[in-house]
């Protein structure tokens, strides 16, 4: 495992495991300072390759710097959490906003959510097109509830799909921009190769219909329908999907947000978990009946985590004494072996999960004067990039998640993460 570089009060423990339990740990510790904040983001849970590892982290440390830099001038979590999806969704490397994966049609539809932990509204858009950043949209409509009920009292909308969500956003002032422009050279070329794939399997289906019937077989033997698949299927998890980021403020109020292209070739109008509530992001300030502020943020095979509302069910994980052997638990039970997924063989996700709980002492300032914060990853996919930053920090840390070696992506996990202590300087 690469060596882990760090600058804040920070203690990191890199666990990576599979099903049989198997642990690596390492620790960094490092130095306090006078902001206040964390933010951990993520490039999405597929397959990141060894030659791109340099652009997927080095996206993921322009993301986490625009966070703190927010955090830095004085922003709020939902400010900060925006500030970095923004970044993720502008870069050509990710499936999200600018690059993401083009359907059936040829064009870019993309799904976003973000909550905030503070007063638990959520925004959200699906099968979203002509928008650079879908994130702006989704947080409009959050900002929007928060103002109450519209004309004759109407309920304003947190959740809005297709051409009706372009409307809105450009009614509201957010520009819009053509799917060309969005579109990357790489994500035009992997569509024209999957159409290819697409066009032979429908083909061969066709003569297997025919022969199976008793008509004469043209092809001779025919290649299996299963073995021409959409390209990043056929490694399981080699479909890079959704983006997100989880942030806490000098409040300590929690935010978190996800934004993703979807699936590729997917059908016109599918919407990802990255829009649904609970399954592509959640945020929950502590309360009466929780001792722990909580932030999550998913990614992966959408269908797989809208049936589990896994970013809602690892956010209650959180509640308990051991963040990391809940999250475990969670993975395990509430994921890879959900009944809600018992016909499924290959369960693919991650998440990112942020909690903390204040712990200083002094109380001569209004803001918290010290805050512990937990911050974890875990995916079943063969990897998912991470990066994460304090306010305190002079720079982001990055890292590349993978299973451990012999681990088969869809039934095994991986989790990592570490612990921060956050606090503002005194006299």
């Amino acid at each position: 495992m690469e060596n882990l570089e760090n600058s804040t009060d920070c203690k990191e423990t890199v666990s990576p495991r599979n099903n049989s339990g198997s642990t690596l740990n390492s620790s960094v510790s490092c130095h306090d300072g006078k902001a206040m904040g964390f933010v951990l983001v993520h490039a999405g849970a597929g397959y990141h390759s060894e030659s791109k590892a340099k652009e997927y982290k080095h996206v993921c440390k322009r993301a986490c710097q625009r966070a703190v830099d927010s955090l830095r001038a004085g922003g709020l979590a939902l400010e900060a959490v925006t500030a970095a999806l923004i970044e993720l969704e502008d870069s050509p490397f990710t499936n999200a906003g600018t690059g993401s994966n083009l359907n059936l049609s040829g064009e870019i539809e993309c799904d976003a959510s973000i909550m905030d932990g503070k007063s638990l509204n959520y925004g959200a858009v699906g099968a979203l097109s002509g928008i650079k950043n879908p994130v702006l949209v989704a947080r409009r409509l959050l900002n929007e509830t928060q103002k109450g009920k519209l004309s004759a009292g109407r309920i304003p909308p947190c959740f809005l799909v297709g051409k009706g969500a372009e409307q809105w956003a450009i009614s509201h002032g957010i520009p819009a921009c053509p799917t060309e422009k969005m579109t990357t050279k790489f994500s035009l070329s992997g569509y024209k190769r999957n159409k290819r794939k697409m066009e032979l399997a429908e083909q061969v289906e066709t003569k297997r219909k025919r022969q199976s019937c008793g008509h004469e077989n043209d092809f001779g033997c025919l290649e299996p329908v299963g073995d021409i698949m959409v390209e990043g299927e056929e490694n399981n998890s080699a479909c890079l999907d959704t983006v997100g980021a989880v942030v806490v403020d000098r409040e300590g109020n929690v935010a978190a947000a996800v934004s993703s292209g979807g699936l590729a070739m997917k059908h016109p109008g599918r919407v990802g978990q990255a829009a649904h509530y609970g399954c592509g992001c959640w945020a929950e300030n502590a309360r009466d009946v929780s001792l722990y502020s909580t932030a999550v943020s998913t990614s992966g095979s959408g269908e797989h985590l809208i049936r589990t509302m896994l970013a809602r069910e690892c956010s209650t994980a959180m509640q308990a004494e051991n963040a990391h052997q809940a999250l475990l638990e969670a993975m395990q039970n509430k994921f890879i072996s959900s009944p809600f997924l018992a016909g499924e063989d290959c369960v693919l996700g991650g998440v990112i999960v942020l909690r903390c709980c204040t712990c200083g002492e002094d109380q001569r300032s209004e803001d918290i004067q010290a805050l512990l914060v937990e911050f974890l990853w875990s995916h079943t996919t063969e990897s998912m990039c991470v990066g994460y930053m304090s306010a305190q920090d002079s720079k982001a840390r990055t890292h590349i998640s993978r299973l451990p070696p012999g681990a088969v992506a869809g039934q095994s996990l991986a989790i990592e993460g570490g612990v921060c202590r956050l606090g503002t300087a005194t006299d």
